[in-house]
């Protein structure tokens, strides 16, 4: 199928733009791999270091004649998606013996649970979590006894953290090894009915606790379609997964064998074999285009804006928003998974899942068929579906039909024309709005500010009966420079309850909202934040505002902004507790929302 001219000029435009950042990058990943393997570069001594510990498999890491993996692990049982990581290790380093390799522990990084610290205050760590991770896997690696590297990781900063450390160190092949989601528990559409029935007091912490633990009850990610699952989506459509690796569930046997073929995948494509391929290769223009069609096709977490543009970065390439509009509005809504539906992740794979989107899209000549990946050239590969048959797994060609039309629909009968996602600009600066959940009538809203310096403080004017109007809810100084950039979800509940009693309801926010956030236009992500001088800043209460979805408008109607001046918010809270000490200079150097919100990049 012929490339659809909108994908083309998007992926050139990008080229374009990010010419002089990629041919630095790529001469520096061209330079570093012409070394050679990175071991033959260290003394006797160094290298006595790194195997001291290694046991039987010391002899070979000495002679140097066989790959050694670097394994770079966000395990911990804390998170319920990343506690099967546990035993990978000893899986992986068994395989890699058994195929003729080694494999080693390079480091672990820091990986938080936002479903703990929603609405907490180490929500303000964060996004800052994110180069956090980048910096500590790079870190790991830097010992440079590795030829490839598995990176185990899962949820909402892990991924785009593993991203951006492993394209720095691109001239080595890696592979993202998932763990996969949790088995089906309460259904989503349930637990938020519960969460509002307790925002408005019709139930006690008691039922509300119930249902929560009966949502998250197990190992695995959460099996909503938030953050986490559209990492793993990103993963597979740009080429970084094995095909089909996202979406088995934890502690099954198909799911350790595809963690066994990653390991010797990660073997046959290093260096020293015939298949060299470095991520400098893989994650190229044309693998991020196809990572951002896959976010509209699904419906993905808000937050991918956030990520995709500094992972991109890190390679030399500079995404901006009006890519992901641009896309947007060629890209047709494939799936309905929670919160743009009732299904989960699980409902969804079995319908078909990602190797039947990708299928569709690629047809229809919306994804570039025409790119590396780790499991060989081509994303026709990721049509495929993995089967466990004698103890190996093998791929067979996955359904060319959606087993579930109310969940998965192929592109000549899509859920919607577009993908749901929508720049938006205008005189408060520019954000961006997902819509695949909105109503069509809610696309529009014009209604008197309200304006809050905290999310707690909307609450309490909600408690205290004074949100009965239609309004604008306008949460400032939420941005990187201000806190960290926390994600806003506690607010679903109350916006949320706002809205079914029939008001025009709007959330506008320099800040974040969660991946599972959806039914209530939210202007997210407003760049120039409140704290950085932005005009969200000068917006006063009772200012009449227009969020225009359909034509991407963020107005404050009759009021010429320039005029004011921006108000003041006391931030010295901000600094201290909960290790927000730590993070001070992250606050200082942070780039803006649209740019990815970045420190180390």
């Amino acid at each position: 199928m012929t490339l659809h001219t909108v994908i083309s000029d998007v992926t050139d435009r990008i080229r374009k733009r990010s010419e002089t950042s990629r041919r630095i990058y790529l001469d520096r990943m061209a330079a570093a791999a012409a070394e050679g393997p990175r071991r033959a570069h260290l003394t006797c001594g160094n290298q006595a270091h790194a195997y001291a510990a290694m046991g039987d498999d010391r002899a070979k890491l000495a002679a140097g004649q066989v790959p050694n993996i670097g394994i770079i692990t966000a395990y911990n049982d804390m998170l319920s998606a990343h506690q099967p990581f546990e035993t990978y290790p000893e899986v992986i380093r068994k395989a890699a013996r058994a195929a003729g390799g080694t494999a080693q522990v390079a480091g672990g990084v820091p990986a938080m649970c936002d479903g703990v610290t929603q609405g907490q205050t180490g929500m303000e760590l964060s996004l800052f979590s994110r180069d956090v991770i980048a910096l500590s896997a790079g870190v790991g690696l830097s010992h440079n006894v590795f030829d490839s590297a598995l990176y185990l990781g899962v949820c909402d900063k892990i991924v785009p953290g593993l991203i951006m450390a492993a394209v720095t160190f691109g001239y080595i092949p890696s592979i993202f090894i998932p763990a996969g989601p949790m088995v089906s528990g309460l259904p989503n559409d349930e637990k938020a009915r519960v969460r509002q029935e307790f925002a408005t007091g019709e139930c006690g912490r008691e039922e509300l606790m119930a249902a929560e633990m009966a949502s998250y009850h197990g190992p695995g990610t959460c099996t909503f379609y938030g953050t986490a699952n559209t990492n793993q989506m990103l993963m597979e459509f740009m080429g970084m997964h094995l095909p089909g690796a996202s979406f088995v569930n934890p502690n099954t046997p198909l799911r350790e064998a595809l963690t066994i073929a990653g390991t010797e995948r990660a073997l046959q494509i290093t260096a020293q074999g015939n298949e060299f391929t470095p991520v400098s290769e893989v994650l190229d223009e044309r693998a991020f285009v196809n990572g951002m069609v896959g976010l509209m096709a699904t419906g993905g977490s808000t937050n991918l804006i956030l990520h995709l543009p500094a992972m991109a970065r890190a390679a030399g390439i500079l995404l901006d928003l009006e890519d992901f509009d641009a896309l947007s509005q060629t890209t047709p809504l494939l799936a309905k998974v929670y919160p743009n539906g009732l299904a989960d992740v699980n409902h969804f794979h079995a319908a078909g899942g990602l190797g039947y989107m990708i299928s569709e899209l690629l047809n229809a000549g919306l994804l570039h068929d025409d790119v590396k990946t780790v499991a060989g050239d081509g994303l026709g590969l990721y049509t495929q579906e993995p089967k466990l048959i004698e103890g190996e797994i093998k791929y067979f060609d996955g359904t060319k039909e959606t087993l579930n039309n109310k969940i998965l629909r192929p592109v000549s009968e899509p859920f919607s024309a577009t993908g749901g996602l929508t720049q938006l600009s205008g005189n408060i600066g520019r954000g961006v709005i997902k819509i695949s959940a909105v109503a069509p009538e809610r696309h529009v809203i014009e209604a008197p500010a309200r304006v809050f310096h905290t999310q707690e403080a909307v609450k309490e004017a909600f408690k205290a009966g004074e949100l009965t109007q239609d309004t604008v809810i306008v949460v400032r100084f939420q941005g990187p420079k201000s806190n960290g950039m926390p994600e806003l979800h506690g607010l679903t509940p109350t916006l949320a309850v706002m809205q079914d009693r029939g008001l025009k309801v709007a959330l506008v926010t320099d800040g974040r909202m969660s991946g599972a956030s959806g039914k209530v236009p939210s202007a997210i992500h407003v760049s120039p934040e409140a704290a950085d001088g932005g005009a969200i800043g000068k917006i006063q209460d009772g200012d009449l505002i227009r969020l225009d979805a359909t034509n991407g408008a963020l107005e404050v109607l009759g009021v010429d902004l320039d005029s004011r001046s921006v108000a003041e918010a006391d931030l010295t809270g901000n600094g201290n507790g909960v290790g927000r000490e730590l993070f001070e200079m992250f606050r200082q150097t942070v780039g803006p929302a649209a740019t990815g919100a970045g420190v180390v990049v």
